[in-house]
């Protein structure tokens, strides 16, 4: 009977959080809560398939292509290795290979955070941040090597710090759905 009761407070919990959103209610017989219940989960925040109305700020919109560069840079050169390790006469082929899936899954971050930060997606802040926080040590390597990786190393290091202080910047966390006790 317990059981009835609960059931009928999560029904009358859900229709309450549909009222407050404006939807319809989608009970289907036999599911507990339903759309209802996901529709009263996403009350108060930005639905996760749902982007934010108005325009694009622009910094969130330097963030995306910035995000974007690095993954196409990142997928040329997971491109290059893997030619160069099959083509080529590498010392280990099987690591040159290697190498090249590698960097070519590894593009797959920065071009999905790019992608998900274009269309404002509110996860798609994590993978940027992550992408960018994992960029810095590779830059500072880059420099230290020195020679011609030196302008590499400041080049990816800038870009980093640039994607990380507009991520952070609070125009594009308001528009990406992210509120002061989100963040």
């Amino acid at each position: 009977m317990s059981s009835k009761k609960s059931a009928t407070a999560k029904s009358a919990t859900a229709k309450r959080a549909q009222r407050a959103t404006g939807q319809k209610a989608t009970a289907r017989p036999g599911v507990e809560g339903g759309a209802a219940a996901k529709a009263g989960a996403g009350a108060g925040a930005a639905g996760a398939g749902t982007a934010p109305t108005g325009p694009r700020p622009a910094r969130l919109t330097a963030a995306a292509v910035l995000a974007a560069a690095e993954g196409v840079v990142l997928l040329g050169f997971g491109v290059y290795v893997l030619i160069m390790g099959l083509t080529g006469d590498p010392e280990s082929p099987q690591q040159a290979e290697m190498l090249g899936v590698t960097v070519l899954a590894l593009a797959l971050l920065p071009l999905l955070a790019a992608r998900g930060l274009w269309l404002r997606r509110r996860w798609s802040r994590g993978p940027a941040t992550i992408t960018q926080l994992m960029a810095l040590p590779v830059a500072w390597t880059l420099v230290q090597n020195g020679g011609g990786l030196l302008a590499a190393g400041v080049a990816t290091a800038v870009a980093a710090l640039a994607v990380l202080a507009l991520l952070i910047n609070p125009t594009a966390t308001e528009a990406l759905g992210i509120g002061p006790r989100d963040a």
